[in-house]
């Protein structure tokens, strides 16, 4: 993994400059297999299938304290903005965050982004068009 290249990644994730799916698209060419989003730490950290950890904070100042509850509803309303209505990263954090989300993870290979709440809670939401039919 080219930690330049994934770090510059990361800042465009940050600054919106660069749709979502050609992030993805950068990312896997540069052998990311999965990454983290920890709002608790405010990081992200990308993993590559060799082992190797690359990790970038989430420098958005002012964003909300993880709600301790988890509520997938408000959740999916968030995910829907971002995939449908273009939805900004950094109002997407805010709105997860205040839907209970303490960190994600985003599988790549795997196309799903599990999120996880402060309790255990757990929802995983497929990459458009990738859930199988017996799921």
């Amino acid at each position: 993994m080219n930690s330049d290249k994934i770090l510059e990644s990361a800042q465009a994730t940050l600054s919106g400059l660069i749709p979502f799916p050609q992030i993805v698209g950068n990312l896997i060419a540069e052998g990311v297999e999965y990454y983290y989003v920890d709002y608790a730490s405010k990081s992200f950290t990308f993993y590559s299938a060799a082992g190797s950890t690359v990790q970038s904070p989430l420098s958005f100042e002012g964003l909300p304290l993880i709600a301790e509850n988890f509520n997938v509803i408000e959740l999916r309303a968030a995910i829907l903005d971002s995939q449908q209505h273009g939805q900004k990263f950094r109002l997407f954090c805010q709105r997860a965050m205040n839907a209970g989300v303490q960190g994600y993870f985003v599988f790549l290979r795997g196309k799903r982004v599990t999120y996880f709440g402060r309790q255990g809670d757990q929802h995983t939401e497929w990459f458009s068009g990738a859930k199988p039919s017996d799921v």
